[in-house]
């Protein structure tokens, strides 16, 4: 079991780095192949949008088929979409190999949590939950500054070539070590739209919506432009950004991890969490130039604050019925993943839309809007029934 999860946990590993690493190779990316900013929100949008497509039937294949051959299987689709980037010509390639790579990514996450689910007692789920993700964001981290030094030393086509190699070897060790839990009892039936009659579904969903929107929008797309136009920074330096802000997600998920056991609510530390991701990203709204530590310590809190995702994870799940688990977390990581879709196409338009001079004048209006986003969630989050097993 355990060689399984680990293997499990690569994989989410490399989802981890798939979605965050377009940032770093922006510029090289629009010197060879003449993609825009707009291009790489769109392509970053499309890798969110597909993951977040495939939530539904990944959440059926995990409760009829199991999470083994449901992983093993989707994760070569990353491996190709890995390749397809590597012989990319132009932004449109681009595009359709995030897409691959998003199906193949879909459901490694959610192959562990539906095995914790099936496995271990519900007490500890969120801790569990907490340490895949921080684990998880090493991808992150490697994604940033090590990504920059490789596609300097190597090129970006033969590190993405690696990369597809990699994938593919992630996807046969899970096929090879992921031990499926005993099958549930089908009989019961059931269905999405049970999930959706439980009334605390309708106000912990818009908090999964956007709480990892700010944090996965930034540090995924924006922090590479918003460096590069504001204060004349290259690759190097961007990784260098990235790289704190992936470490300071990684401790976000240890840190809220065992924190419903410890203050014995886990809507009191998601909403404290997100309203002071709130105020990180209004000080960024209100200083967009100001650069240096400061600028770089809010980015961070964004990261830190926005990790809130398997906490709120933990606090649906509490009301799941065993049946429909697979389904139930599917159901909640599409909410979360893909409005982190969404988010990056409208965000492309909103950045689009502000006229500069001032160069930061568009990410103060990126900023704004994750902000009030963001709020909008807690509010609605605010009326919901905590729940701690």
């Amino acid at each position: 079991m355990i060689a399984g999860i680990a293997s499990l946990v690569l994989g989410y590993v490399l989802s981890q780095f798939y979605r965050a690493f377009l940032a770093v190779l922006t510029p090289v990316l629009s010197a060879e192949l003449g993609a825009s900013a707009a291009d790489l929100a769109r392509a970053s949008g499309l890798w969110f949008l597909a993951f977040a497509a495939m939530q539904i039937p990944v959440g059926w294949a995990l409760d009829r088929i199991g999470p083994r051959r449901t992983a093993a299987g989707l994760l070569t689709a990353a491996a190709a979409g890995a390749a397809v980037f590597a012989t990319a010509q132009g932004p449109g390639a681009v595009a359709w190999a995030m897409v691959l790579i998003g199906v193949g990514c879909s459901p490694v996450l959610m192959a562990s949590y539906y095995i914790f689910a099936r496995t271990y007692s519900p007490v500890v789920f969120g801790t569990l939950a907490g340490a895949v993700v921080g684990i998880g964001s090493l991808g992150n981290i490697a994604g940033s500054l090590p990504l920059a030094w490789a596609a300097e030393a190597l090129g970006w086509r033969t590190t993405l070539w690696a990369l597809a190699g990699l994938t593919l070897s992630v996807a046969a060790a899970i096929a090879l070590m992921v031990r499926d839990p005993e099958r549930v009892d089908t009989a019961q039936g059931g269905s999405l739209l049970d999930l959706l009659r439980l009334p605390a579904m309708w106000l912990i969903l818009p908090m999964m919506a956007v709480n990892y929107a700010p944090a996965a929008g930034l540090r995924g797309l924006w922090l590479g432009p918003y460096y590069t136009d504001v204060f004349g920074a290259d690759a190097a330096a961007i990784g260098t950004a990235g790289l704190a802000m992936g470490l300071a997600m990684v401790a976000g998920n240890f840190a809220y991890g065992p924190l419903d056991r410890l203050l014995g609510t886990r809507k009191g530390v998601v909403l404290a969490g997100n309203l002071l991701g709130v105020l990180c990203l209004l000080a960024l709204w209100a200083q967009p130039a100001m650069g240096g530590l400061a600028t770089l310590a809010l980015l961070m809190g964004v990261g830190l604050f926005g990790s809130s995702f398997p906490m709120i994870m933990a606090h649906g799940r509490a009301f799941f019925p065993r049946h429909l688990v697979g389904r139930g977390v599917t159901l909640m990581n599409m909410f979360g993943i893909g409005s982190v879709g969404i988010m990056q196409v409208l965000t492309g338009r909103v950045h689009g839309a502000v006229a500069t001079p001032p160069a930061e004048a568009p990410y103060a209006a990126l900023f704004l809007f994750f902000a009030l986003t963001l709020l909008a969630g807690c509010i609605l989050y605010a009326f919901a029934p905590d729940r701690t097993d």
